[in-house]
């Protein structure tokens, strides 16, 4: 990102003595990545967040990858899949690598369980809902159309004003903005689809100062566990540093548009070490005459592309409906379906809503996945 950001009170200098109200210290923390020499933020609690009275191993989560089958384009109806209710133990991974899974989540509304993933960042996109993200870093208001970043660790939950629907990203490699839309003091540039205007941080920091049993789910790479503190932990009166959850709206990317096609990347909004995720926006199409809107065919060499339609809509594809999911994998070339070139010629608009997953190592898909899967989705660049 990075945006430096400080919410509540905090001391003078950094490890300094800094007293509560009955005279004993508080508790100072360090979060951040890449050991000490990464992001990082420092945070002030009333009692130490190392309190654990109980741990329980909950359950394994390894993910179950359907039998190998012959290499092609696949297209897999996600909203007919019912996640559980639960906005972390609900998830359903779909497609997965070393690098990064794909879920989808259906959370109910109301409060959901406290949470630290300790193996990823996370991008959550909100294709439906609102409420809020709670963490020891305060209140962060979330809608319908927001990317929400949360770093890994981060102690955080959903609370929910309407059942929602997630399409969850966790990376095992720090999320960013693209190297290229920031200059060498690592602010966003007049060339890139976003501001640092658009991107919104915790705010209304309320420490609550309760004692007693509280419950925690923690991931790792053995599975789920819970831990159970003795006292809750958003109990933290100040903070500052570079390290928060943080949201951005898919509605405040500005989309390029050129005299003729323009690739992919333009639409890049976040990069990882093993993959990049695009968004693709409602937009005008290319201005001129001869301009053919429609992607050309090309050939994913080092590549698997996904894409997540948040609506039913999308210039070179046929047949797919909101919630879908399209895997073109590395190795097969793909373009517009039948007609889609010929339909784009003179189209002046599209009001198509997606995001793009293009990881740079091939992806499993998971069992799951499969029950939804639309099989003749496969040779349907053959059919008229």
């Amino acid at each position: 990102m990075p945006l430096y950001h400080r919410l509540g009170q905090v001391p003078r200098k950094r490890h300094t003595v800094f007293r509560r109200a009955d005279g004993g210290l508080h508790s100072e923390e360090l979060i951040g990545n890449k050991g000490f020499s990464g992001l990082s933020s420092l945070m002030y609690h009333l009692r130490p967040p190392t309190t654990v009275r109980e741990v329980r191993a909950l359950r394994p989560l390894a993910l179950e990858a359907e039998s190998e089958g012959a290499l092609r384009h696949r297209h897999f109806r996600t909203h007919r899949l019912q996640p559980g209710g639960c906005a972390v133990e609900g998830r359903l991974p779909l497609l997965f690598n070393a690098d990064v899974t794909l879920s989808i989540a259906a959370p109910r509304a109301g409060e959901h369980p406290l949470f630290r993933n300790g193996i990823a960042d996370e991008i959550v996109f909100v294709t439906e809902g609102s409420g809020r993200l709670e963490s020891v870093f305060g209140s962060l208001p979330v809608r319908q159309g927001d990317y929400v970043v949360i770093p890994r660790g981060v102690l955080h939950r959903f609370v929910l004003e309407a059942p929602g629907r997630f399409l969850v990203i966790e990376s095992g490699s720090d999320v960013r903005t693209p190297k290229r839309y920031r200059n060498e003091h690592g602010q966003l540039t007049e060339m890139a689809p976003y501001s640092e205007r658009d991107i919104r941080r915790p705010e209304a920091l309320a420490p609550r100062d309760e004692t007693g049993d509280v419950s925690v789910l923690v991931k790792n790479a053995r599975g789920l566990s819970e831990l159970v503190l003795d006292h809750h932990p958003f109990d933290v009166v100040g903070w500052d540093g570079f390290y928060y959850p943080w949201a951005f709206s898919i509605h405040d990317f500005e989309p390029r548009v050129g005299r003729v096609h323009l690739p992919p990347p333009v639409h890049q909004t976040f990069e990882a070490d093993a993959f990049v995720v695009c968004s693709f926006c409602p937009r005008p199409f290319d201005f001129d005459p001869e301009a053919v809107p429609a992607p050309y065919s090309h050939s994913n060499a080092m590549s698997d592309e996904v894409l997540y339609y948040a609506n039913s809509e999308f210039m070179s594809r046929k047949g797919i409906e909101y919630g879908s999911i399209t895997l073109h994998p590395d190795g097969i070339p793909h373009g517009p379906q039948p007609g889609k070139t010929e339909e784009s010629l003179g189209a002046k608009w599209t009001n198509e809503l997606a995001v793009m997953v293009d990881t740079f190592r091939p992806l499993r898909v998971t069992r799951q996945a499969t029950a939804v899967e639309d099989e003749p989705y496969t040779l349907s660049w053959t059919q008229a």
